[in-house]
This record gives C-alpha cells, sequence and structure tokens, in this order.
C-alpha cells in the first residue's frame, strides 16, 4: 500500500466534441463554425487529469460505454497517468458526451448526455473498496447521482477522508449531501444558484456570496473567472484573491483545473491559503494555453 496521499475522483468521463465559431447560436439561429475536434473530458475526467499534473496520486471511478468514446476516455487517463482500475465499461451503453461550442473571445457554451455516468452507483464504491480506503480527499461533481455522491462520500468519511465538492452544473443539493461535505466548490453562476444572490460578478461579490454559503458547508470557495477566487470558513478565516493575469485563450476546463490542482495541494498537506493559490496560479496558466497544446485536459 502507497504512503503518498491519494486523490479519488469520483464523477463523469464525457467525449466532447468542441466547435471553434464566431458566436454561439440564438434560439433558430444557425452558425457557420471555422473548426472541430475531439477532446477527452466530463468534469471527473478533468480533475483527475488535472490531480495527477499537479504531481498526487489520482485514482477516478467512473463508467463509460462499450464503444469508441470509451476506449479513447480510457487511453487519456492512462496518458494522463491516472489509475482508471475503477472505471467501469458498461456493456450495451453509450458514453457520455458533449457538445462545446467557443466564441471568438474564448468562452463557450455546452450540452452534455450523460451515458454511461448516470449508472454510477453502489457496486462501483464497493469495487473500488481500497482506494476509498485510503482516499485523503475525495471530490465530487454534479454530473453523476447525487445518490452515489452521498454513498461514496459517506464510505470516504468512515474512512477519515475529506470530501469536496464541485457543485457544477448547479442544481439543488440534498441536505444529507452537504452534511458530508467539508469544502464546497463553485463558479459565479453556480454561487448565485446556492446563496441566493442575483448577481456574482465582481471579486467582492463572490466573498460575500462565499460567506453566505459557509452556511451550507464548513468552507466555501467561489471563483468568479478573471475577477479572481474568494475563501471563507466557519472559524472566521476569510480572503480572497485576484485572477493572475494572463492573455486568455480558451476558458474550457478552467474551473475543472482549478479544482484538481486545489485537491492535489490540500491532499499533499498544504494550508487553504497556499492551495487556492497554487489552484489559482493552475487555473491562470490553463487558459493561457491554446487547446492544442494542453495535455489531457
Amino acid at each position: 500500500m502507497s504512503t503518498t496521499p491519494l486523490v479519488t475522483v469520483f464523477g463523469s468521463l464525457h467525449y466532447d466534441i468542441m466547435v471553434d465559431a464566431p458566436g454561439r447560436p440564438r434560439k433558430g439561429e444557425t452558425v457557420t463554425g471555422y473548426a472541430w475536434h475531439p477532446k477527452c473530458g466530463g468534469k471527473g475526467g478533468n480533475q483527475a487529469v488535472s490531480v495527477a499534473r499537479a504531481g498526487m496520486r489520482a485514482a477516478m471511478i467512473g463508467a463509460v460505454g462499450d464503444d469508441d468514446f470509451g476506449t479513447a476516455l480510457l487511453a487519456n487517463l492512462d496518458r494522463a497517468g491516472v489509475d482508471r482500475r475503477f472505471v467501469r465499461v458498461v456493456p450495451g451503453a453509450g458514453s457520455g458526451m458533449s457538445v462545446a461550442i467557443f466564441d471568438e473571445g474564448g468562452d463557450y457554451g455546452a450540452v452534455i448526455v450523460s451515458g454511461s455516468n448516470l449508472t454510477l452507483g453502489d457496486k462501483d464504491i464497493a469495487a473500488a473498496s481500497d482506494a476509498v480506503a485510503q482516499t485523503s480527499v475525495l471530490l465530487l461533481q454534479n454530473e453523476v447521482p447525487e445518490a452515489a455522491n452521498i454513498a461514496v462520500a459517506r464510505a470516504v468519511k468512515r474512512h477519515g477522508g475529506r470530501v469536496l465538492l464541485n457543485a457544477a452544473p448547479a442544481r439543488k443539493l440534498s441536505g444529507e449531501l452537504i452534511a458530508l461535505v467539508d469544502i464546497l466548490v463553485v463558479n459565479a453562476i453556480e454561487a448565485e444558484f446556492l446563496a441566493g444572490l442575483a448577481v456574482v460578478e465582481t471579486l467582492d461579490g463572490a466573498a460575500q456570496a462565499a460567506r453566505l454559503l459557509v452556511d451550507l458547508c464548513p468552507t466555501a470557495i467561489v471563483t468568479a473567472g478573471g475577477e479572481g477566487v474568494a475563501c471563507c470558513d466557519r472559524t472566521g478565516v476569510a480572503f480572497a484573491l485576484p485572477a493572475i493575469p494572463v492573455k486568455v485563450v480558451s476558458t474550457h476546463g478552467a474551473g475543472d483545473e482549478f479544482v484538481g490542482a486545489l485537491a492535489a495541494a490540500l491532499a499533499r498537506g498544504e494550508a487553504m491559503r497556499a492551495a487556492v493559490t497554487a489552484a489559482n496560479a493552475a487555473s491562470a496558466l490553463l487558459v493561457s494555453t491554446p487547446e492544442a497544446e494542453r495535455d489531457g485536459i
């Protein structure tokens, strides 16, 4: 058994179709794009790759279909050095996938089809019992069934691990799940949804949202894109870091890079401010790197 801390990611794997276009279409509009390319993603898969890139031991618990997309997703985890022994191949099911449309400013909108990700549950947690027992930090997202998130969070907590929930995409969270979460990470849109705020656009707004969200979880972190990131916990510790100035090429995957780098730093034993600082730097590097030059995310 390795003595190196383990970050376990329980979540989604999607095969992404990336489309470059002058803008995103409005209702009923057809837009002529410039190019497209495939990419391996899903918030779970992206975060696992980010953890490994940050130099921490990473394990992925997930599910793919027995199709070409699934084969590509598994190969991507292998290239990144993620332990994917606990990714189940579901016979007769399609892998999760998405279509993301990028505009000229590097922002995007996406549609996901969950596919095999919706089959995650107790059998996957049981099959990964060794990894669950060793987990220092568990990463969860909202792209798999909440019942499965609750079950794996309980299992990890029984063994003394911490639970980090990236509550994306935004959806109502049950009290049962909230009670198991140690660290909540959301972006501005998700913070608006969970904190009941009208708009979170500034760093001050992110800080206000973080203060409200500690009513839900012991530590709340709100990312505000190009404005920066704010953190607050129930002991009264609060801080905000401005975004690192970079030339933005693409914002795709920035949130996942932040979460993965944050979890890796926490698993290494870094204090929260140092971990958030490292995650802020990792996401800045990612958004300034062209898609074609990125490694696995």
